[in-house]
């Protein structure tokens, strides 16, 4: 008898996908080290803890392995912080964060919004002295970089990207007076590779897909429309909270179009 020997395959299982994507925050992270300094020490450190509590809590409550997924959440957190925000406030809003915008639903993938997002937007409600902080644009750089690993990979969808960048670019062309030089800012660039572009929170159908980045852009640009403008924090971060609430309708919308469309062509055929 012939042994036939097969290859592996190579599969894209939750802690490889975790791995890269700590790997392609890096830059990002890096370049904050060089802009801030020691003043990340206390919100790293606090981001890793608050992780390592509710994660092994968790972990032990279900007879389950650590979920290493929530370290990226974590750490986009940290990176995309107001200025000046209280260590409590912090552990508060990741806390709230990584239990109901991941923890809870179990492993990755299982859950409808990124972790990050969640607290981001309970840090904004909750806490809404919070002095807003931009990250400069080495910043915004590296998460560039990162953002063009994680495509070239395909941990994140390009048609998602450039559908949030025709959707932001149409209603900002609409306003009197765009201030297109926010494009540039760390925070949307933050935003889009790690909030928005996450598949996790992302539509899942390739149509839904390019209309689930037009539409977080679009809001992105109607939320930014104000004083704080398109590269603020909030937006950002609450134009990804409802996209990602409406990815899963989308979706939807698009898998019943095309069940009608393939219904009509057998009928007429």
């Amino acid at each position: 008898m012939t042994m036939v020997q097969t290859t592996p395959v190579w599969r894209w299982e939750a802690n490889r996908i975790t791995a890269v994507t700590a790997l392609a925050l890096l830059p990002a992270l890096a370049m904050a080290v060089a802009e801030r300094g020691g003043a990340m020490i206390g919100p790293v450190a606090l981001a890793l803890g608050v992780w390592a509590v509710w994660a092994g809590m968790f972990a032990r409550l279900r007879g389950q392995p650590l979920a290493w997924d929530m370290i990226v959440p974590a750490l986009v957190f940290v990176l995309m912080l107001p200025g000046a925000v209280p260590l409590w406030q912090q552990g508060v809003a990741l806390s709230f964060g990584l239990v109901l915008g991941g923890l809870i639903f179990g492993a990755r993938g299982r859950g409808f919004v990124n972790p990050a997002v969640v607290a981001l937007a309970f840090l904004l409600f909750s806490f809404p002295g919070a002095t807003a902080g931009q990250p400069g644009l080495g910043v915004a750089i590296g998460a560039g970089l990162g953002g063009a690993v994680l495509l070239l990979l395909g941990l994140i969808s390009g048609r998602v990207v450039l559908g949030f960048g025709l959707g932001l670019a149409a209603l900002m062309a609409l306003q009197p007076a765009p201030d297109w030089a926010a494009l540039t800012s760390a925070t949307l660039a933050l935003g889009l590779v790690f909030l928005i572009a996450d598949p996790v929170a992302a539509a899942c159908t390739n149509v839904g897909r390019w209309v689930y980045g037009g539409l977080a852009g679009a809001l992105v640009a109607v939320l930014g429309a104000g004083a704080a403008g398109v590269g603020a924090l909030a937006p950002v971060v609450f134009a990804a909270l409802l996209a990602s609430v409406f990815a899963a309708l989308i979706d939807q919308m698009v898998i019943a179009a095309n069940v009608r469309y393939r219904k009509g062509r057998q009928h007429h055929g």
